[in-house]
């Protein structure tokens, strides 16, 4: 079985809905996650807010037009009345609903409750459409089957047990269509998979039904080398291992979800990207294979936060790096990137929640200095650290400044950070250095 999942850009309008039918209209059972339309969860989370900033008369008229939006959706995509009206009801009980949480006591469980709408409203839309056309296709609710821990990791064994136990009702059954991101929590509670994690969902469903290959369906021919919103002459990857990738998604390729391959990881399963506008595209293949060595892609990720921290005595003390990271333990706050000297620590976050106590606790027992506005820029490909051209790349580094490096925590990764306003200039020139002028750097292993 193919697990394929298409993201808010591929279902995001009618013409792109029905290109999506097309593409999982070959033989053979499949299942297929899907994401809101494009810009729905968008507009459910500024619902939530202005319910949390007491603003009720804005929410509720974002919830009219939202409404009035999948009306004229439901009004073009089908061809019957019947499913017209069909899929105005399934709105309209949706959009009741939305009245009624704003009528209640705002809470974590009332937003989640409000942000899964877009799911749920794209899921039964896309597979009414289907049942129109004549396919044999079933809408498994994932609130019957997705649930996380309580350290918020997927239930594998619930996830698998009852996923089956809903498929195998259904033996007739062509098509299976789920809601993305959406899920139980430990106590039963609607929760989500946070932003992106439709791939994540995918995934972890391929894993449970041990899939043959797992697509992801974007907007783009998979991984690029380096970030197109920013640089020219991007080329698509043809392959990637499972560790090149997840160090891309991790440090900002906006392509897929940073948790995406690790259900997929251990089981072997492919995983592969693609366009849902050009699907004769290869995209990107991620399995455990390595395909050449050197610097294959360039990421970016922004909203980084360095810390300096300083002991005060004049040399490292024992115990020193335990209790800083302690400190960051315990408001659960991860940390991306740290390098030491003689008698200081720095490192970075991409999480500010935390970031005054944090600060309060450290300065117990240390200086602390905070630069915000940052970038990590990360370099990725098989080994790097050890190809023997590497070390070129560092011929740059007098253009631009550098403020941190990390070089051999992992043999596929070099970060770089930057200030943010350097970023772009960064990514542009790595481009032309690595890519385009000195070949011997790059994997070219490119579509």
């Amino acid at each position: 079985m193919l697990v394929y999942k298409f993201g808010g850009t591929s279902v995001g309008s009618v013409i792109n809905m029905n290109h999506v039918k097309d593409i999982i209209s070959k033989p053979g059972k499949k299942f297929v996650v899907l994401s809101a339309m494009s810009g729905t969860t968008n507009t459910l989370v500024e619902i939530s807010e202005n319910l949390f900033k007491g603003e009720t008369e804005v929410a509720e008229r974002s919830i009219t037009q939202l409404r009035d939006h999948y009306f004229s959706v439901a009004q073009d995509l089908y061809k019957s009345e019947d499913s017209v009206a069909s899929a105005k009801a399934y709105i309209d009980y949706h959009v009741t609903n939305l009245f009624e949480l704003t009528q209640k006591a705002y809470s974590e469980i009332i937003h989640n409750q409000i942000v899964a709408k877009g799911e749920l409203l794209s899921t039964f839309l896309f597979t009414n459409l289907l049942l129109e056309e004549g396919f044999k296709a079933h809408c498994i609710p994932a609130l019957e089957f997705m649930r996380t821990t309580a350290n918020h990791e997927p239930d594998n064994f619930y996830i698998k047990q009852n996923l089956n136990r809903l498929m195998d009702a259904l033996p007739e059954t062509d098509i299976f269509i789920t809601q993305g991101f959406i899920c139980l929590n430990a106590q039963g509670h609607t929760s989500n998979l946070n932003r992106g994690g439709s791939d994540y969902t995918a995934t972890i469903i391929g894993a449970a039904l041990n899939a043959e290959e797992v697509q992801i369906w974007t907007d783009i021919d998979g991984f690029h080398n380096n970030d197109p919103r920013f640089v020219n002459n991007t080329k698509a990857l043809s392959h990637l291992s499972y560790d090149e990738a997840a160090e891309l998604a991790y440090f900002g390729a906006k392509v897929l979800h940073p948790q995406t391959v690790l259900p997929v990881r251990d089981l072997d399963i492919p995983l592969r990207l693609k366009n849902t506008m050009a699907p004769e595209a290869h995209g990107t293949l991620i399995t455990n294979e390595i395909h050449g060595e050197g610097i294959k892609a360039i990421a970016a990720k922004d909203g980084i936060t360095a810390i300096k921290i300083k002991s005060v005595r004049m040399l490292l003390a024992h115990g020193f790096l335990k209790k800083v990271f302690e400190v960051f333990e315990r408001y659960e706050t991860s940390i991306d990137m740290i390098t030491t000297s003689e008698i200081a620590v720095s490192v970075t976050i991409d999480n500010n929640t935390h970031l005054d106590a944090i600060c309060s606790d450290l300065r117990e027992f240390a200086t602390v200095d905070v630069d915000d506005y940052m970038s990590i820029v990360c370099l990725v490909g098989h080994q790097i650290i050890y190809h023997a051209d590497t070390p070129q790349l560092f011929q740059i580094l007098q253009d631009v400044n550098v403020r941190m490096i990390s070089y051999g925590g992992s043999n596929n990764n070099i970060s770089l950070l930057v200030n943010t306003s350097d970023k772009l200039e960064t990514l542009q020139k790595l481009q032309r250095y690595i890519f385009e002028s000195q070949p011997a750097l790059s994997a070219f292993h490119l579509n």
